[in-house]
């Protein structure tokens, strides 16, 4: 079954083949997809090696439903957004997929969820419906399996004490949360944390002043005494994440790939270690669409590793609303 797949890929062979197939499938059956190609005016027969295929932009998510012809979904999730704003819907008719994507990937990096206790602070997240990142979050609070494990939304002095009972009963913890959020618990209950590893993940969401994500870091490892702060890369659009160990250097699982594309040319390719916009490959993503233009800024390493240095602002090449380092 085409859901097996993607976790059945072992080397670059394997991925071409099954990103072609999907990109066949897509032209075909995927209508936005398709009036895009057409629009474009491309050849789809001709499209036989996967850097000739097209990467949908990521903001048709806002006003048309991505999703392939015949299916229907049963969840829905959804971005989040400044009042007034337009946010994006992703449309999932197979939920159990993005587990099997989310779980697969965490526990090639981190082990088994049963390893840690999982605490989720996640305002702004929590405070609205159709989070795919609080989908995850409370996925891998109830495989954690620890009766501690749990989301947090603003009881701060809370979540300090039950981070000191940890420390001090040497539980392997993970602290997952929002930026604005671990800045908020650092100045308030700064701690060193010998046994938590700390991951961030989202933006400010307009609760503080955005930063580089190295003073970011510099100020959560200061004030918890850690050597680094990890971090995860997922957006709505997309059913796979990438994780960071540290140095917000990212790594993807074998089904995802990410790719940098000329600021300026949407459809040429920067050379690695060069910054553009990131266009991403999720293999997991088989409903909506596969290929993906994001409005990140970042650069893509010889190894395939990638970072993530802001975004452009409101989808206008000419600008960006985070600091670039």
């Amino acid at each position: 079954m085409l859901l097996e797949e993607p976790f059945r890929i072992q080397s670059d062979k394997d991925f071409n083949s099954l990103a072609l197939q999907l990109f066949q499938l897509h032209a075909i059956s995927n209508p936005v997809y398709k009036e895009y190609l057409q629009a474009l005016g491309v050849d789809v027969a001709a499209v036989r090696s996967v850097d000739r295929i097209p990467f949908l932009p990521i903001g048709l998510f806002r006003n048309r439903q991505v999703l392939l012809d015949g299916l229907e979904a049963s969840l829905q999730f959804t971005s989040s957004g400044t009042t007034g704003s337009i946010t994006s819907t992703h449309h999932v008719p197979w939920p159990e997929l993005y587990e099997r994507s989310f779980l697969s990937s965490f526990s090639a990096e981190y082990g088994l969820p049963s390893r840690w206790r999982v605490l989720a602070l996640l305002p702004a997240y929590l405070e609205r419906p159709g989070s795919s990142l609080v989908y995850m979050a409370e996925k891998l609070i109830v495989r954690s399996g620890d009766e501690q494990s749990g989301t947090w939304l603003h009881d701060l002095d809370g979540l300090a004490e039950l981070l000191g009972e940890g420390e001090d009963d040497g539980v392997q913890t993970l602290l997952l949360g929002v930026p604005f959020a671990l800045l908020d618990l650092a100045e308030k209950h700064a701690m060193p944390l010998k046994h938590t590893v700390i991951m961030e993940t989202g933006g400010m969401k307009g609760r503080r002043p955005e930063m580089v994500r190295g003073e970011l870091h510099r100020l959560l490892k200061e004030a918890f005494s850690v050597d680094r702060i990890h971090s995860e890369y997922g957006m709505t659009e997309l059913l796979s994440q990438a994780w960071s160990q540290g140095e917000g250097v990212y790594r993807c699982p074998p089904w995802m790939r990410v790719l940098a594309r000329d600021v300026n040319d949407p459809f040429a390719r920067v050379k690695d270690g060069r910054t553009g916009g990131i266009d991403v490959i999720d293999l997991c993503n088989i409903a909506s669409c596969p290929f993906i233009s994001t409005q990140d800024l970042g650069r893509v390493n010889a190894d395939g590793s990638f970072e993530v240095l802001g975004r452009f602002d409101n989808s206008d090449l000419r600008g960006c609303n985070l600091l670039v380092e």
